[in-house]
């Protein structure tokens, strides 16, 4: 659901400022606990620190990204996998063809 259009995106003004005091290819992170935050054109080229909770990862701007919100960018669940008999089959299989890959490749 979009912000109205009359509000325009939310950005975090604190967060402009600290990149206005920054040059452009700077390699400061700047550590923001704003994930709801939109990503501006002015922000393209700089790393941006998202915090997901836990830590902050470093989040490097593109123009691609312009638009999105920064929460996007740091993922709050680090997936491990789906369970069960059939999983763990798969996985050991797939381990036993990269060590014959391995040993057959010559050095």
């Amino acid at each position: 659901m979009s912000r109205s259009l009359k509000k325009g995106p939310y950005v975090n003004p604190r967060i402009l400022n600290k990149i206005k005091a920054l040059r452009q290819g700077d390699k400061t992170v700047i550590k923001v606990w704003d994930r709801a935050c939109v990503i501006t054109p002015e922000m393209v080229g700089f790393t941006i620190g998202v915090h997901n909770g836990k830590q902050h990862i470093p989040v490097f701007i593109v123009e691609n990204m312009v638009g999105h919100r920064l929460g996007e960018f740091s993922p709050t669940k680090r997936f491990v996998g789906h369970g069960g008999k059939m999983a763990k089959g798969q996985a050991k299989d797939e381990a036993e063809a990269e060590t014959v890959k391995k040993e057959s490749k010559p050095s």
